[in-house]
């Protein structure tokens, strides 16, 4: 390293807002730590995306952070030594940048970034190099439309891009910025009207995608950029989109993934992996088909001969989102594939072969984990390099095989870990001082028996300062999916309702994955019923247990927790409260609404033919049944679970007299994304809680005098 750039290393860990916070707040960390509270959740820092450099020397990473103050998120580069130290602050506060990689001799990171031109307007997101010893990022991009993805080729001199077919509006733009401004240059003041926005012309089955809107024909396809010359060479084409591409290790070759089955992909899973010249020059007409599965492959990786493809692949089109993820190879010049995880029946994914090729590393979901494993190609043995009950939720690794990984558990949210020699060692104290500021409930992963039975698990949160042989007032929160699993991983809601004297109750029923084909399937063409069962049975555990208060029980959850929690209070009355999120209960009216018509017709059937099926799921049939005191929450623009949902039961109760409250916050997805908004959703969900369960004489919503009734 030069004098120059180890000055600026100095600099940059001077000015590193960690390392001043430890240097200059020594008050904080002598405080005596307290519950958590709303505006807390958002000192906490995510670290996500790990990158090593391929002479495991440095790791790049992102740390996302939420500002109530500028009322948005953003995400910065750092990176660490991989042999422990400070962070480094790679890219500027300001500006969001992610997706750090590293070039392939580790001098320099590629990553994206969505910047503000000269009149402060935000661009399209772009691709960015940095050199690791430092100095301003170069942009390498100028495209009309966002790039959305990239990849380094094996020799550097390359990338692969992901972008999408340009709208008409972007390209006018483009155009529109490559031309002098006249009116400026005489000073002319010109007012622009705002020009009415093209109509929509919807010719698919599938439609509609949440964060993005109605979907039209334009597609994702491979380009690469060549980094000498500036020039960019489509390499894809046709109505199909063309994602996760990867570089074959002599640099001849992109592999890709492609739903290409005919006569229309919309109405099918089939998901494939593709081959394509990387120095092809007629729009990959004519790309190689490697696998030919029905159920969906994804993620390729290539060995280091270039002989094999490794990706995560369902075998089972029937059953789509149930069905297990399995790990496979397969000849990169075509042959039968190779199932390498059947026998373990839990979710693997994220593929990589180690440096020898004899074996690869996975992410497996299993028993309320995500741990790191690795299979063996020679005699199919599988071992956790990363194990315990932790979650994984990303890595990447060197060429001398030192791996990198972000790291969660139920008490501390994701950090960075390195693996030398096999040794887990973490690298990153991002939220440590954040941590010691409050005091954090117990967690325990628990089994219990359903109704029929069945063994289920689930995480109990008790509360701060939890005193044994007292009861406290209990939420219940059905977890999304269906076929997720709550994870040892830090989840900020129930830390905060425990902060607030409840023990929250988070069940993986059946229709959750890490537990096997069988029970994850279970639910299948079914909702609300044995996993209705399973989240019951925690409640009648956590009462057996001494615990729960049997008369101040709440439930709720998020996206299918929504659509439990109205499952759940259309068939007892023994909450007190229930607050569904992103939820509904009668599915016939999103049809064609949400972004799940081929999933409806896959498991349900058409709503014409098989209304049997939809009506037995639909437990908005019983909402007359419905006593409990219910707020219902969405975002406007969320086409993955339509506030149409929460809509008509918000009317349904409301014309049956019964409590219950809507609120809709404008500009949201299915994800929130605003900080105020997620604020004062956690404030609503409180006073909620505290009105109808605590009972404790608080108004039900915040923004309500405390004398006031609900629906007065």
């Amino acid at each position: 390293m030069t004098f120059r750039a180890l000055m600026l290393v100095c600099a940059l860990i001077l000015w590193s807002p960690i390392t001043q916070e430890r240097q200059t707040s020594p008050e904080k960390q002598n405080a005596a730590p307290r519950p958590l509270g709303v505006d807390d959740l958002f000192g906490a820092l995510e670290v996500h995306d790990p990158q090593i450099s391929s002479d495991a020397q440095f790791i790049a990473y992102t740390i996302t952070s939420m500002s109530l103050k500028d009322d948005k998120a953003e995400s910065r580069i750092w990176m660490i030594p991989s042999a422990g130290g400070e962070p480094i602050p790679m890219t500027a506060e300001g500006v969001s940048s992610e997706h750090p990689r590293w070039s392939p001799d580790g001098k320099f990171l590629a990553f994206l970034s969505s910047r503000r031109d000269e009149e402060g307007n935000e661009t399209k997101t772009q691709l960015y190099l940095l050199n690791r010893l430092g100095g301003e990022a170069q942009r390498l991009t100028d495209t009309p439309q966002d790039v959305e993805d990239f990849a380094w080729s094996p020799d550097g001199k390359r990338l692969v891009l992901i972008l999408r077919d340009p709208s008409p509006e972007e390209l006018e733009a483009a155009e529109s910025r490559g031309k002098d401004d006249e009116e400026a240059s005489d000073r002319t003041v010109v007012i622009k009207r705002k020009k009415a926005q093209r109509p929509w012309v919807i010719d698919r089955l599938l439609f509609k995608e949440d964060n993005i809107g109605y979907l039209d024909r334009r597609r994702t396809h491979l380009y690469v950029f060549d980094l000498a010359s500036k020039t960019t060479t489509q390499l894809t084409s046709g109505d199909y989109d063309d994602v996760e591409p990867a570089w074959s290790p002599d640099g001849k070759f992109l592999a890709f993934t492609s739903n290409r089955s005919k006569p229309d992909p919309d109405f099918t899973y089939a998901v494939n992996i593709w081959i394509v010249g990387a120095d092809n020059k007629d729009r990959g007409a004519n790309p190689r088909q490697v696998t030919t599965g029905l159920g969906g492959d994804h993620q390729p990786a290539w060995s280091p001969d270039g002989k094999w493809i490794a990706y995560s692949t369902q075998l089972d089109p029937k059953l789509f989102q149930y069905d297990t993820f399995h790990i496979a190879v397969a000849p990169a010049a075509g042959g039968p594939a190779k199932i390498l995880t059947k026998a373990l029946d839990r979710n693997s994914t994220i593929p990589r072969f180690t440096l020898d090729g004899k074996s690869i590393y996975f992410v497996v979901d299993d028993d309320g984990t995500q741990n790191l494993a690795q299979v063996s190609l020679g005699d199919g043995n599988i071992s956790r390099p990363i194990g315990g009950r932790l979650t994984v939720e990303g890595y990447s690794l060197s060429k001398d095989g030192t791996l990198a990984a972000n790291i969660s558990t139920v008490d501390r949210p994701y950090e960075l870990y390195a693996v030398p020699g096999g040794k887990l060692t973490r690298l990153t104290h991002t939220n440590d001082e954040w941590l010691a500021r409050f005091k954090l409930p117990s967690v325990e992963y628990v089994s219990f028996k359903s109704k029929d039975g069945t063994t289920v698990h689930g995480y109990l949160y008790k509360p701060v300062d939890y005193v044994p042989g007292r009861r406290y007032p209990t939420i219940l929160r059905p977890h999304g999916g269906p076929v997720e699993e709550y994870e040892a991983e830090f989840f900020d809601l129930p830390q905060l309702f425990a902060a607030n004297g409840y023990v929250v109750l988070l069940p993986n029923p059946r229709g959750s994955s890490g537990y096997g084909l069988d029970y994850c399937k279970a639910i299948y063409a079914d909702w609300g019923n044995k996993d209705f069962q399973d989240d019951m049975a925690f409640v009648d555990f956590a009462l057996a247990q001494g615990i729960a208060d049997p008369d101040k029980l709440g439930v709720g959850g998020w996206s299918y927790g929504g659509i439990s929690t109205d499952f759940i209070i259309g068939q007892t009355n023994r909450f007190k409260a229930a607050i569904s999120g992103a939820g509904a209960s009668e599915f016939t009216s999103l049809w064609g609404h949400d972004e799940y018509v081929r999933d409806y017709i896959t498991e349900l059937g058409l709503p014409w033919e098989h209304r049997d099926v939809w009506d037995r799921v639909a437990k908005f049939w019983r909402v007359n049944d419905i006593h409990t005191p219910t707020l219902f929450v969405g975002g406007n623009i969320d086409a993955n679970v339509p506030v149409l949902g929460s809509e008509q039961m918000y009317e349904s109760l409301k014309a049956l007299g019964r409590d219950t409250l809507l609120v809709v916050y404008p500009d949201e997805y299915h994800e929130f994304r605003t900080p105020s908004h997620i604020k004062d959703r956690n404030e609503r969900y409180l006073a909620w809680y505290a009105h109808y369960v605590k009972v404790d004489g608080a108004p039900a919503r915040p923004d309500m005098p405390k004398e006031t009734k609900p629906g007065s």
